[in-house]
C-alpha cells in the first residue's frame, strides 16, 4: 500500500511550500486536484519534479466528457509527464475504452483510475442520483471499469475488497477520505483508518487534511508510513 499526500493548501507557494518540506520522502505520491491545476497549471506540476524527481504525480482532474473528447484530454495529460491520472466510470465502457485504445502504445504510459462513487456520497444522496445503492453500483463501475482495460478504480475502503472480488486481486483501489489517526472527517462521509484499507486490500489511500493542515507535516507522514510497513 502506497501513500498520496494531496496538496490542496490555498496557494501555489503554501503547496510548494509542503513539498518541500517532503523532499526526503523519494517515491512520494502528492496528488494535485482541481484547484490547484486550474490555478497553477503546468507551473506546479514542473516545480514538484525540481524539488525531487522522484516525486510521483497523481492529477486527479476527473474526466468526463464525450468518447473522443475524453481520449483527446489523455493524451494531453499523459504529455504531462504525470504518473497517474483519472476519470469518471459513470462517463460509461465506450468512453473509458476509447481513453485506454489511446494510450496502449505510449511508452511509460501513466496509470489511469475511474472514479465509481465519489466519498462525499452517503446512501441516501447516492441512490437520489444514480438510483440505487452504493455497493451495488460500485461494484458495477468497477467491472465496466476492468472490460475497458482501466488500470483501476477510486472507491471508498469500503468496497475495495468487493471490487478486487469482482474484477481481479491486480485491479488497482484508491481510496481518498483516510484519516490515520482518528481525525474529523469534515466533508467526507465514508472515511476509514489506515488499518481497515489494509484489511479492504487498498492499494493507494489519499491523506490531505491530516498532513497539509499539521503543523508538522514531516512528523505525520513519517508515522502514516510505518503504519503502512
Amino acid at each position: 500500500m502506497e501513500l498520496v499526500v494531496a496538496l490542496d493548501r490555498a496557494t501555489l507557494s503554501e503547496n510548494l511550500a509542503l513539498v518541500r518540506e517532503l523532499k526526503e520522502f523519494n517515491n512520494l505520491w502528492l496528488k494535485v486536484g482541481f484547484r490547484s491545476y486550474i490555478r497553477d497549471g503546468k507551473e506546479i506540476l514542473k516545480e514538484i519534479k525540481n524539488i525531487n524527481p522522484t516525486f510521483k504525480i497523481f492529477l486527479d482532474l476527473k474526466l468526463y466528457d464525450i468518447p473522443n473528447t475524453m481520449a483527446d484530454a489523455g493524451e494531453v495529460i499523459a504529455d504531462l509527464g504525470v504518473d497517474m491520472f483519472n476519470l469518471h466510470s459513470s462517463s460509461g465502457l465506450e468512453g473509458m475504452r476509447t481513453v485506454m485504445e489511446r494510450l496502449k502504445n505510449r511508452k511509460n504510459r501513466p496509470i489511469v483510475l475511474a472514479v465509481t462513487a465519489l466519498t462525499s456520497f452517503n446512501e441516501s444522496g447516492f441512490k437520489s442520483v444514480y438510483g440505487t445503492s452504493i455497493e451495488e453500483k460500485a461494484r458495477q463501475f468497477a467491472i465496466d471499469t476492468h472490460r475497458a482495460g482501466v488500470d483501476g478504480v477510486v472507491s471508498s475502503l469500503h468496497e475495495s475488497k468487493a471490487i478486487k472480488e469482482v474484477t481481479s486481486s491486480e485491479f488497482l483501489t484508491l481510496t481518498p477520505g483516510i484519516r490515520p489517526f482518528g481525525e474529523s472527517s469534515d466533508d467526507q462521509k465514508r472515511v476509514g483508518t489506515v488499518e481497515d484499507a489494509h484489511r479492504e486490500l487498498v492499494d493507494y489511500i489519499v491523506v490531505g487534511r491530516p498532513i497539509y493542515k499539521s503543523d508538522n507535516p514531516v512528523d505525520v507522514v513519517k508515522r502514516i508510513l510505518e503504519r503502512l510497513r
